[in-house]
């Protein structure tokens, strides 16, 4: 059985749109490390986001500690 993501979260709602909209964000991790990029896709168990020099970083959902949108 696959998990299917809950699009009815207000949490994947803002992802989602986040993606839509090509924002940048500064994604914050447990391990205090801080990234910034667009997110491109999400899955129930996954963020995509890539950086300035248009590499992937695969990050669990599960490290996340908080995704802002830049100004």
């Amino acid at each position: 059985m696959t998990a299917e993501l809950e699009t009815n979260l207000p949490s994947v709602r803002q992802i989602q749109t986040l993606i839509r909209d090509n924002k940048e964000v500064e994604l914050k991790l447990s391990t205090n490390d801080l990234l910034t990029g667009q997110i491109r896709w999400q899955d129930p168990d996954c963020l995509c986001l890539y950086d300035h020099y248009d590499q992937p970083t695969i990050v669990w959902r599960q490290a996340i500690v908080y995704i802002k949108p830049k100004l």
